[in-house]
């Protein structure tokens, strides 16, 4: 057996190892980081025997302990669950008005819809509710069908247009290509387009000519004064909320072959009281009446 190389510097002998010439001396490990060391196996020899470690077939070691996680997280979830329930049935038995009223409740019911909504309804109205082309906006005071807290538990309750539930909000604004000449579609859109002040380049002939197409045509829905119908979901047309654009390009788009949008029916899917909470909610982001 060979003799071990002793390092000149140091005195310290090597292990034998060369990079590059750079050899490793044989220092040995510090007392502390040893002592450190054994005290961390023998304390996970010990934990691995008072709590569940060994993954075995179906399941895994219990420990002598016997704890188990998912148990404490059961059994919080369980406290959670019957602390909400005095306010769940609280609301069951309230109508939506009267859980306004009530302060706790309108801030549990809040709170809850808050947490429905970023489930069920932001992938059409986004996260903040702003909605989008097409989708309408939650935040503003106008509404197709009216913003009181019932008007908005019906719409959430049985949705819009949607023939899967008899009692469906249900509008259908008429294509007026087969009814009004091109022209004359012009024509309205640009009298529509300038009662927001968008009619543009608009000559004033067709404006005027818009206005009693207006009359003979459009104001049985959306009113002698386009300020819109609630019972019949027709948008007010003298604002600046446009679901489909103000131009009078999109206005004349939408006269002649108008889109319908769909929404569905969430009281069977959610249930009367997470609808309920979904009105309050809904209600509580400053647009409802």
């Amino acid at each position: 057996m060979s003799e071990k190389h002793i390092d000149e510097i140091s005195g310290v002998a090597t292990t034998g190892h060369d990079w590059d010439g750079i050899k490793e001396l044989d220092n040995p490990m510090p007392r502390w980081w040893l002592i450190t060391f054994y005290v961390t196996v023998v304390w996970a020899v010990i934990y691995t025997i008072a709590y569940p470690a060994w993954p075995m077939i179906r399941t895994a070691t219990t420990g002598l302990l016997g704890y188990s996680s998912r148990h404490d997280i059961a059994t919080e979830l369980a406290a959670v669950k019957a602390s909400k329930a005095d306010y769940i049935k609280a609301i069951e038995a309230k109508s939506v008005t009267e859980i306004i009223a009530d302060d706790k409740l309108r801030t549990f019911a809040v709170a809850a819809g808050a947490a429905a909504f970023k489930v069920n309804c932001v992938q059409c109205h986004g996260s903040g509710a702003q909605g989008s082309p097409g989708f309408p906006n939650l935040n503003d005071d106008e509404w197709l069908w009216g913003g009181t807290p019932q008007d908005i538990q019906q719409t959430i309750a049985h949705g819009v247009r949607y023939t899967e539930d008899p009692n469906t909000r249900v509008s259908e604004m008429p294509a007026f290509a087969g009814m009004l000449q091109p022209a004359q579609i012009t024509q309205v859109a640009s009298f529509v387009a300038s009662l927001t002040g968008h009619a543009g380049n608009a000559k004033a002939a067709d404006i005027a000519a818009g206005k009693e197409l207006f009359a003979q045509n459009c104001a049985a829905c959306h009113g002698d004064d386009a300020k819109g119908n609630h019972e019949v979901g027709a948008p007010n047309l003298t604002d600046a909320i446009w679901l489909y654009g103000s131009a009078p390009a999109a206005i004349a788009a939408q006269i002649k072959s108008p889109k319908h949008g769909v929404m569905p029916a969430w009281g069977v899917r959610l249930g009367d009281t997470t609808v309920k909470e979904l009105t309050v909610y809904v209600h509580s982001l400053g647009g409802g009446k």
